[in-house]
């Protein structure tokens, strides 16, 4: 259930099927409150058989619980939901500086942006907690920076170019070097106050 890459999830399926063991790649997406309260996002890479015998277990821990095809496509799943993040956690921190700065009320701003087009799962849950200087991790920056390193390598050998999760890795590279690596991604809002 960890976040690994797709090609990595493709071997270990294969060394399971030789073995006899069936192997899924269930990675996650939901932070600490997810876990906390059994709302995880749980996406899947396997064959179907093997979903179906453990998916009363995994629904257990989640409520949003889907196949989305053979090995290794929950990993890929999981990286086109950390690209997500990526350019959404710059564009919520950025928007945020941008209130702080033109003198408005952050908290009235949150208010009123957040259940418009701007809304997200990240301006509703990590935007408050920036607000009060809350860094603690619901997800580190650490492990977010493997993801977004894991994203770009899939995306090269794809002959994609992804300059919005390029730039997000720089930024979040440059977080941890001064320190923030143990924080939550929503300490991305200390690279505008350098």
């Amino acid at each position: 259930m960890t976040t690994s890459s797709p090609n990595l999830a493709k071997h270990i399926a294969e060394e399971g099927k030789a073995a006899s063991i069936a192997v899924l790649d269930a990675p996650v997406s939901g932070g600490d409150i997810g876990a906390k309260n059994g709302t995880l996002t749980i996406m899947v890479g396997g064959q179907e058989q093997d979903f179906a015998a453990v998916e009363p277990v995994l629904k257990a821990m989640g409520q949003s619980v889907i196949l989305q095809g053979a090995p290794g496509a929950g990993q890929h799943t999981k990286m086109v939901n950390q690209i997500a993040i990526a350019s959404n956690m710059i564009g919520v921190t950025e928007a945020i500086v941008y209130a702080k700065k033109a003198g408005l009320d952050p908290e009235k701003v949150l208010a009123s942006i957040s259940g418009g087009a701007a809304g997200s799962w990240s301006l509703s849950n990590l935007i408050p907690r920036v607000l009060k200087d809350d860094y603690s991790p619901g997800f580190f920056i650490k492990h977010f920076i493997k993801d977004m390193r894991i994203a770009l390598d899939e995306a090269k050998q794809m002959g994609l170019e992804l300059p919005g999760l390029a730039m997000a890795e720089q930024m979040y590279q440059q977080l941890a070097e001064s320190g923030f690596a143990d924080n939550g991604t929503q300490a991305l809002i200390k690279y505008y106050e350098k």
